[in-house]
């Protein structure tokens, strides 16, 4: 019988609560733009963790994700001490523009609608 919240998902939160505090807290690099942590993927043999961030502002992204990269063997042992498994799962940091794409997406409706109201009031 399949478990409804597999370890691999358990696993998942955990490594996202912990990342979330050790790089707002002990990471102290200056190229991070305090990255948001929006999703930790575990595999399914618990080898490796795809972590999504975002930050602010979309100019900030690279030189967050050279950071995050040079800082992952860090944060892996700092998780590691914290999980309750044998392995620690390795981390590979990804940058999800989702969030800006959407809100670019949102003002080229809003104008094409302010657009198209200004058409027909003509």
């Amino acid at each position: 019988m399949p478990k409804d919240y597999p370890r691999s998902e358990r696993l998942a939160s955990q490594i996202q609560r912990e990342l979330a505090s050790l790089i707002q807290n002990n990471v102290k690099d200056p190229r991070m733009a305090a990255p948001s942590i929006l999703e930790v993927v575990v595999t399914k043999d618990l080898s490796q963790a795809r972590v999504y961030f975002s930050v602010l502002n979309d100019e900030d992204s690279s030189l967050t994700q050279e950071a995050l990269d040079h800082a992952s063997g860090y944060l892996q042992r700092e998780v590691g001490k914290v999980l309750k498994a044998r392995l620690t799962p390795r981390l590979v940091f990804i940058y999800d523009d989702t969030n800006i794409r959407g809100r670019n997406m949102s003002d080229l409706i809003d104008s094409a609608i302010a657009k198209d109201k200004s058409n027909s009031a003509n």
